[in-house]
């Protein structure tokens, strides 16, 4: 099955998620607003009864898909990245669902007030935002797909074959690398094993191609990882 994927086009966010398992799973996909800008994208959002919010959505024949975790729940099965059982599939789904509220508060920490503002408008509450961020909620997240991995001899957090939650959790890692690169730096001792998982699935075939190619869109500075050296001082 070919797949349209609808996301903003100069930017990673929510829609890498999906591209990912998209990639490893060598699916044929199209980036649709990449190819012909966002008009057909946004006609889409308003033009079904079922429409969806905001991107990233998926087209997978007469279906249309919204929301990375609902996508990654669809695709995981049908390409080998879920597992099999349905409590497995399901607690697949709610860690994807606690990445996903990791990557809102990620987000948060330039935009704390408002998305509708810029950065510069909000640096006084994003610095005190990020603080406390960085120095409660970040260990948090890690520690806790840090114990998973630990407990689970394979390397990969569920069961012992690659699931679209590693793939989540590796761009988690690289677009923690980006935007606090300091604190990063430190985290390979405290969590050995969900830095040992970025590197493998680095070094993973279709992955290191899709890395090295124009697909892969660049960090930038308008997505949900921007690197402000201030908000890690």
């Amino acid at each position: 099955m070919g797949y349209e994927l609808y996301y903003w086009p100069s930017i990673q966010g929510r829609g890498e998620f999906v591209r990912l398992a998209l990639e490893e799973s060598s699916a044929a996909y199209v980036d649709v607003a990449r190819i012909d800008g966002i008009a057909a994208m946004t006609r889409l959002m308003e033009s079904s009864e079922r429409s969806p919010f905001a991107p990233p959505f998926l087209r997978a024949g007469k279906l249309l898909i919204a929301q990375s975790a609902n996508i990654l729940q669809f695709l995981g099965p049908r390409h080998g990245l879920a597992p099999k059982s349905d409590a497995g599939k399901l607690w697949a789904h709610q860690l994807q669902l606690t990445i996903a509220d990791f990557v809102d508060e990620i987000h948060d920490t330039h935009h704390p007030i408002a998305n509708s503002l810029y950065y510069h408008e909000q640096t006084v509450e994003a610095a005190r935002h990020s603080k406390h961020f960085l120095a409660e909620r970040l260990p948090k997240y890690l520690g806790y797909f840090e114990r998973f991995l630990s407990a689970n001899s394979s390397g990969y957090c569920i069961g012992r074959t690659l699931t679209y939650v590693d793939l989540s959790l590796f761009q988690i890692v690289a677009g923690l690398n980006y935007a606090f690169p300091k604190t990063m730096a430190k985290a390979s001792r405290k969590y050995p094993r969900l830095i040992a998982l970025h590197a493998r699935i680095a070094e993973r075939p279709a992955i290191a191609a899709y890395l090295k190619s124009p697909r892969r869109i660049a960090f930038n500075q308008n997505g949900i990882f921007r690197c402000y050296p201030e908000l890690e001082a």
